[in-house]
Parts: C-alpha cells; sequence; structure tokens
C-alpha cells in the first residue's frame, strides 16, 4: 500500500508542480484528509464496491466540488474507480512529505517526560533549525516513562538525549 500511496502522491504532485499549485494542493488534501477522519463512514462508502462507481463518484463531486481544484478532484475520484481510496491518507502524508522536501522544511518530533516551556521550545526550535539549516516543524510528545531529557525525532534521524539512553551508555562503560 505504502508504494501505491507514493505513485499517486508523486503523480500529483508533479501536475501541482506544473501549475505551481503545490502549497494550495496540500492545504486541499489536508482538508479532504480532515472530513475523512470527521466521517469514518464516508471513505468506507467510496471503497464500498456494493454502491455503483457513478454514486461514489457523484459522491466526490457533492463534497468537494466547490472547494477542490479539478486536479485534486479528478486525484480523489481516481483513486475512487481504481479502488485505491483506502491509500488516500498516506498519499496526503507522501504529499507533504514532498511539499516539505521541496520547501526544505524539516519535520521534528520531540518527546520529553513534562511539558516543556514556550521558552523552552523556542529555544529548542532555533537549536534544530541551526543543526538542519532550515525551517523545522516541530510536534511536542510528553512520555511518562521517559526518565528525563529528549528525544527527538528529525527527519527520520533520532537524537536520543533521554536520561534512560545516558544510563544506558554509563552502563556500557562500565561494563
Amino acid at each position: 500500500m505504502a508504494e501505491i500511496s507514493k505513485e499517486y502522491a508523486q503523480a500529483l504532485f508533479m501536475l501541482a508542480c506544473e501549475e505551481d499549485r503545490q502549497r494550495e494542493y496540500g492545504q486541499v488534501l489536508e482538508q479532504v484528509k480532515a472530513v475523512f477522519a470527521d466521517q469514518p463512514n464516508y471513505a468506507l462508502l467510496l471503497a464500498s464496491p456494493a454502491i455503483p462507481m457513478a454514486q461514489r463518484l457523484q459522491a466526490i463531486e457533492a463534497a468537494f466540488a466547490d472547494t477542490a481544484p479539478e486536479q485534486v478532484l479528478s486525484y480523489l475520484k481516481l483513486m475512487c474507480e481504481k479502488g485505491r481510496i483506502d491509500c488516500f491518507v498516506e498519499s496526503v502524508e507522501v504529499y507533504r512529505g514532498l511539499l516539505d522536501a521541496s520547501e526544505h522544511i524539516a519535520n521534528a518530533t520531540v518527546t520529553s517526560a513534562v511539558e516543556l516551556t514556550q521558552e523552552e521550545k523556542q529555544k529548542l526550535q532555533l537549536a534544530l533549525e541551526r543543526r538542519c539549516k532550515g525551517q523545522v516543524r516541530a510536534e511536542y510528545v510528553v512520555d511518562k516513562e521517559l526518565l528525563g531529557g529528549l528525544v527527538v525525532e528529525l527527519d527520520g534521524n533520532i537524537l536520543d538525549g533521554s536520561l534512560r539512553q545516558r544510563l544506558s551508555e554509563v552502563k556500557e562503560v562500565i561494563r
């Protein structure tokens, strides 16, 4: 499923690039994804072989024709016609990754044992941006099982500054 999502997302991203509408398409895809999240039965309806294809395509048209550019609407219809609507949410994630890469935006997930203050978040944001030499979009998560410190996942790379990691390193030195 991941490979299919990737192919669909890359195709739409290339179309968006031709029209210089990458960000706009990305925003619309996120809106459609939110509709799918709010109405999980909607995606099931679009995937149901019990409902005639014409009705499923009409449902897409009715729901998104006023807000989605023609290419995004066609994208949704194509995924529905090919029986790939179940890959839609994953394809949006891939599209977002392509958009972020084109705009040189890194994504980080920062996990800490306690909620960070705004000041700590700002300092960490600046440090991450210096490290990446570009913009960083950070998501902050609290994990009570973390003993202390931080674990930062930055575009697939893990920077583990947690107390657990440091204790593990000390343990290895002692051995």
